[in-house]
């Protein structure tokens, strides 16, 4: 709990759904009519943004009609692109109260309330049925969580047999220490990276199989240059992540850039199956 309480001010101590509401009617945003393309600048926050969603998405064979639980759902960004293009109804948990809420707001206002729901909770004992869901999907959570043991363990209780773990994941590379700050950790406190070696003898332990692993840091490497130099160009008040991440956005989106062209981590994305 302390663990989740340290996560949960790192990422939600302001009031993120006012800042965003805000910024939205600063960019002549209509709110009565959101779209995702109105959101599109902020709401996948995650290092490959978007389209890493819907590579993870394609890679799983996420198909229309699939019950999800999108674990550290942050502001339903990549859960509203599963409903939207994919035909998913998902369920998105976070620990941090402020990420839900944004959530629930950006999903009433863009009218997908009927596909998408989010509830606060902690990946690791989440308030949701045993054994129902065809996919668990995470995207860039797992070095938030120190007990990964418990966190696969709640993934197995989740699936159905044969249901499948998407994820993407940051990774510790080959040098020990990471830059910090970064966008998921201020501090090491909640800095909570594995290596490669060590996430898959995780999910063998919690009796996950593995379907696919792969590397994706060139990629992260390309987007990240290409966020960071977009970034240094805008206007300082245009619609963008700062309207998440509100303090040292360009500093975090450094460090971020840094620790993955140094080999102080690496990022990775793939798939497991609960055994039929």
């Amino acid at each position: 709990m302390a663990d989740g309480v340290k996560v949960g001010n790192h990422y939600g101590s302001a009031d993120i759904s006012a800042r965003i509401i805000s910024a939205l009617r600063a960019a002549d945003k209509n709110l009565d009519r959101l779209t995702r393309a109105d959101l599109s600048p902020f709401d996948e926050f995650h290092g490959g943004g978007l389209a890493s969603t819907r590579a993870l998405a394609k890679l799983a064979g996420m198909r229309a009609g699939m019950q999800v639980v999108d674990l550290g759902c942050g502001i339903g960004g990549p859960a509203r692109t599963l409903a939207d293009e994919f035909g998913c109804s998902v369920t998105g948990i976070d620990v941090t109260e402020e990420f839900i809420r944004a959530a629930t707001l950006l999903t009433e206002h863009t009218n997908m309330g009927a596909q998408c729901k989010f509830v606060h909770g902690s990946a690791t004992a989440t308030p949701l049925a045993d054994g129902v869901y065809d996919c668990v999907w995470s995207q860039n959570m797992m070095m938030n969580v120190a007990n990964k043991a418990e966190l696969f363990a709640e993934v197995w209780r989740l699936l159905k047999p044969g249901g499948l773990f998407a994820f993407e994941a940051v990774l510790a590379g080959s040098v020990a220490t990471p830059h910090l700050p970064t966008f998921w950790a201020a501090h090491s406190d909640i800095n909570h990276l594995v290596t490669w070696a060590k996430l898959e003898d995780l999910f063998a332990q919690a009796g996950l199989e593995v379907v696919t692993l792969r590397e994706t840091t060139a990629d992260v490497i390309k987007h990240g240059r290409r966020r960071k130099a977009a970034f240094e160009q805008q206007d300082p008040h245009a619609l963008t992540i700062h309207v998440i991440v509100p303090d040292n956005v360009e500093g975090k989106m450094s460090n971020a850039l840094l620790n993955n062209e140094q080999g102080r981590t690496r990022t990775i994305t793939g798939v497991c199956r609960k055994p039929a």
